[in-house]
């Protein structure tokens, strides 16, 4: 079967966008989502990416979008991804200011931004979820409703953490060096302990000043990526609820660049700031 791709990236997090609005037979490839995302994935023998975005045709909303990682597992959300399919969608659907796009976490409203022909995307990135059962935590070992700034022992790792879901599951810890982290050692075995159980992403955070913080983030089901969006806003959250209570407006730096992210404290919601891009397109020939 052949069917087109578009490559995309936004902050260096890059993913392998499907369009299945303009091409209703590459349906069949969502019945091996799983299997496609690794292959296709690989950076050696695939395309290369940190997984396979699904854009799909929705009744209600404009679009829904389906993510796969690398590893062939489904997330239920990603910031970074959503503000790629938002991009290909003013490109190659509808060039609309506003954009409804439903993920597996729900709805998401994303305001597209133009100016100085550069585009941004303010993504309404929801509430932030704090309560354990819902982030989810195994809340026989999390013993507590919250953890928010609280000492766990990981068994390898004695640590205050704090836990929450922007659509999916977060653990912020904050350190003073960044450099020092082995976040190839730690952010696996946080991701699969079994606090959590589905799996976590994992951010590593360091304040900068009143107005920023820098981050790396281990990414469920990827590994370390240069950006995550919603690993971005639990980490903004995460600061302005232990470390900077005054602040509701911070810019992320990340591995990739940098995110906007402010908190409305008047309606709870989330937004998040930032640009993408559309890298190259092409053609993929796959026996299934």
């Amino acid at each position: 079967m052949k069917f087109n791709f578009t490559k995309a990236e936004a902050l260096g997090n890059d993913y392998i966008l499907i369009d299945i609005i303009n091409n209703r037979s590459y349906y069949s490839l969502i019945d091996i989502a799983p299997t496609l995302s690794q292959r296709l994935s690989d950076r050696h023998f695939g395309i290369g990416g940190d997984g396979v975005i699904f854009i799909l045709p929705n009744e209600e909303y404009d679009c829904k979008m389906r993510i796969f990682n690398s590893d062939g597992s489904e997330a239920e959300m990603c910031g970074n991804g959503i503000r790629q399919v938002a991009k290909y969608y003013i490109e190659h659907i509808s060039g609309k200011e506003n954009i409804k796009i439903l993920t597996k976490a729900g709805l998401r409203e994303i305001k597209v931004l133009k100016s100085n022909n550069e585009t941004k995307f303010v993504v309404d990135m929801g509430i932030p979820i704090l309560e354990a059962s819902k982030v989810p935590l195994n809340t026989e070992i999390a013993k507590e409703d919250k953890l928010i700034d609280k000492e766990f022992d990981f068994g390898f790792l004695k640590v205050p953490i704090t836990t929450l879901s922007m659509g999916n599951p977060h653990c912020v810890i904050f350190v003073e060096d960044l450099g020092k982290i082995e976040i190839s050692e730690i952010g696996p075995k946080i991701e699969h302990h079994s606090l959590f159980p589905n799996r976590v992403n994992v951010e590593f955070v360091k304040i900068v000043n009143s107005n920023e913080i820098s981050m790396r983030v281990w990414e469920r089901g990827s590994g370390e990526t240069m950006a995550c969006g919603t690993g971005a806003c639990a980490s903004a959250v995460a600061t302005m609820l232990t470390k900077l209570p005054n602040t509701n407006k911070l810019t992320v730096h990340l591995l990739g660049g940098d995110l906007i992210v402010e908190w409305n404290k008047e309606n709870n919601h989330v937004y998040m700031t930032g640009g993408a891009n559309l890298v190259f397109y092409g053609t993929m020939e796959l026996k299934i």
